[in-house]
């Protein structure tokens, strides 16, 4: 396992490194830079004079070749420093300290509400197969794959502001620092996300099930005269979560990026909309750090969800 591990992690550092040129020089082909916007006509004059704009470059280390803005911000990078904001001058790692526990903390109640009721829904919908409920459930799953997140965030909105007249805090809480404001502004948007997932995860694990339901181990077990619920969940059930599993950790890796139009439905200040924000002022050092921090936590977890096999699967085994 250990030995695996190294090498999962080995096979992980030229990739994080093809992330980090990819973007490095996508920000750079981009037409414009971030003091683009500054050179904009404003009364008849330029806001800043040919001059002062090869002097905010400099500060900013624009004017260098790309190898060496790269180096440089390599070895910021692997000092632990991500730099500061171009425009407000915030340290990068402040901001997404502060905005990174609220997207976490909306991505894995999100997680957590599809296996609640994704997963127990299609096993039920897999066992009573062709019946009414299976119907029903099916109706429902497509439903919602088919509704978009953010256009079920508005609806959750609108009901919670016509009706009950309530709204979330707009400002960042933490939850181990008020933990009811921080599920009032956290719970609305994870169950937006959600719905769709839990709808993506019942169809899998129905699919998944009737696969697993034909195999001989099943008949065997049937054969010896177990129950057919222990059938279903002590046999059926591990052997089916392959998939699932690998599903969840795809979209625990893209939530955990931020969900940008959910997070804009809700007014939640997460690391979606510090992305969006920094894409429209050209902020590229804030880019370049977001896109790398997603790819690391894209790395980590398909690491963990590799590893989780053994534990649902104990024929599966890393040398």
């Amino acid at each position: 396992m250990t030995r695996y591990i190294l090498r999962r992690l080995l096979i992980a550092i030229p990739t994080l490194i093809g992330i980090t040129i990819l973007i490095f020089l996508a920000m750079r082909v981009l037409p414009g830079d971030p003091l683009a916007m500054t050179m904009s006509e404003a009364s008849g004059k330029y806001v800043l004079s040919e001059a002062e704009l090869a002097q905010a470059r400099a500060s900013l280390g624009l004017d260098k070749p790309y190898y060496q803005q790269y180096l440089a911000w390599m070895k910021e990078v692997l000092s632990g420093n991500l730099g500061h904001s171009f425009w407000t001058k915030e340290p990068i790692s402040a901001l997404i300290l502060r905005r990174g526990p609220i997207t976490a903390e909306i991505a894995l109640m999100a997680v957590l509400f599809s296996w609640l009721v994704g997963v127990p829904l299609g096993m039920v919908s897999a066992f009573w197969r062709n019946s009414l409920l299976d119907y029903l459930s099916r109706m429902a799953i497509t439903l919602f794959i088919a509704v978009p997140s953010f256009w079920v965030g508005l609806l959750i909105v609108l009901f919670t502001v016509l009706v009950l007249t309530w709204r979330p805090p707009l400002s960042i809480v933490q939850l181990w620092e008020d933990p009811l404001t921080n599920l009032s502004m956290t719970v609305l948007p994870a169950l937006a996300l959600g719905l769709g997932l839990a709808a993506g995860q019942a169809r899998m694990t129905r699919s998944s099930a009737l696969e697993v339901l034909y195999e001989d181990y099943i008949r065997t077990a049937r054969a010896k005269g177990l129950a057919e619920k222990m059938v279903m969940w002590r046999h059926v059930f591990k052997n089916a979560m392959l998939p699932v599993i690998t599903t969840s950790g795809l979209a625990l890796g893209g939530l955990l990026g931020g969900a940008v139009s959910v997070e804009r439905a809700f007014g939640v200040p997460g690391l979606g909309t510090l992305l969006v924000q920094a894409l429209n002022d050209r902020d590229w050092m804030m880019i370049q750090n977001l896109v790398l921090i997603y790819g690391v936590i894209f790395a980590a977890i398909n690491l963990l969800v590799d590893l989780s096999y053994a534990w649902f699967d104990p024929r599966i085994r890393y040398e």
